[in-house]
């Protein structure tokens, strides 16, 4: 799938009661960890914070993303650093 054709899907967050989350619209994830996960997203960079959190159903392709665990926040940003030399983390994980 083309980049402009995931980007016209738009972005959306689905959260059921505070523990289970399912968005679309995910371009990367930059890192992850039971209290982290930062994502880019088509609407910027979206950092959930919690306790206990877990990646599940990840498809880079479709941009869909699912994370289970304890949701205590989440916020957007348009701007953060990236990881070392600017890669994300799937990128620094499969070096």
């Amino acid at each position: 799938m083309a980049v402009e054709e995931k980007r016209s899907q738009g972005h959306t967050l689905y959260m059921q009661n505070r523990k289970e989350l399912h968005l679309s619209g995910v371009q990367d994830v930059r890192s992850f960890d039971e209290q982290e996960v930062v994502l880019d997203t088509e609407m910027g960079v979206l950092i959930i914070r919690g306790g206990g959190l877990h990646m599940g159903r990840f498809t880079l392709e479709k941009g869909e993303i699912d994370i289970d665990g304890r949701v205590d926040s989440f916020v957007y940003t348009d701007k953060m650093r990236r990881g070392k030399n600017g890669e994300s983390f799937f990128a620094r994980l499969l070096r």
